[in-house]
């Protein structure tokens, strides 16, 4: 009888611990009378009342139970996401970057323009994207994508886009894209090639312009002169032979005998 007794007790308490407060209220009820059974009966116990007070406590239980393993699967969900938006990368921002395009390519044309002063000696070849000017002594080639303007002394190749002497002496060859100038008082001693040329000092040497020559009074030219036309100022004086073979007149047409 006390065991059961001690049961009861044990039981009820864990009915008050997961019953809501609305539904405890009828348990109590329930236990008082279970209770008012165990006191009246001596010997025995109802064994309907216990099996229904078991029954009442399962039900409660399940009751609870599913709440809390809904709230667990929600609260694993959340987390779940949580950790899935952690986990994804965030993507990264490319920015497209143009590489810097260079400044002067190799033969292009360039603003810039350099100057080699007077007294100044340089023994080596030079080679300028720009405008060049020499009014010392170079001792090699130059070239120029500009204007080559020559006061001074150059010993070697000369090569540029437009090229002025002017009192200059120049020992090597001189080659043109456009029009070469000789001014009074300037010696070169080397062939000369262009589209255009206007002479007013003296060369040695041929002379291959694929464009019109003007040959100035003040002019001394020892060498051949091949052109597209050419202009021979009174008093200049020319040691060669002139040819126009560029010339767009087939010379030989007019002297063929007619059938």
């Amino acid at each position: 009888m006390s065991f059961f007794k001690e049961f009861k007790e044990d039981l009820s308490q864990a009915v008050n611990e997961l019953l809501p407060e609305e539904e405890l209220l009828s348990s109590d009820t329930e236990i008082k009378n279970d209770d008012e059974l165990l006191e009246d009966s001596d010997d025995s116990i109802d064994l309907d009342d216990f099996d229904n007070l078991l029954k009442a406590v399962s039900s409660t239980s399940e009751d609870e139970v599913k709440p809390e393993e809904e709230n667990a699967v929600e609260e694993a969900s959340v987390i779940e996401e949580n950790v899935i938006e952690e986990e994804s990368p965030e993507l990264e921002t490319v920015f497209a970057v143009e590489e810097p395009k260079a400044v002067a390519e190799n033969n292009e044309l360039s603003d810039e323009s350099a100057v080699i002063t007077r007294g100044t000696t340089i023994k080596g070849d030079i080679e300028s994207t720009g405008s060049l000017e020499i009014v010392g002594t170079v001792t090699g080639n130059v070239s120029c994508s500009g204007k080559l303007t020559i006061t001074g002394k150059v010993t070697g190749n000369s090569k540029a886009s437009e090229i002025f002497a002017d009192s200059a002496k120049i020992e090597g060859e001189v080659v043109s894209e456009g029009t070469v100038k000789v001014g009074v008082g300037s010696v070169i001693i080397g062939n000369v090639t262009a589209t255009s040329a206007v002479i007013a000092g003296a060369i040695n040497g041929n002379i291959d312009v694929n464009g019109p020559v003007i040959v100035d009074s003040s002019a001394v030219i020892m060498g051949d002169i091949k052109s597209r036309s050419v202009q021979i100022n009174n008093g200049a004086v020319i040691e060669g032979f002139c040819s126009q073979s560029y010339s767009d007149v087939n010379v030989k047409a007019f002297f063929e005998e007619k059938n």
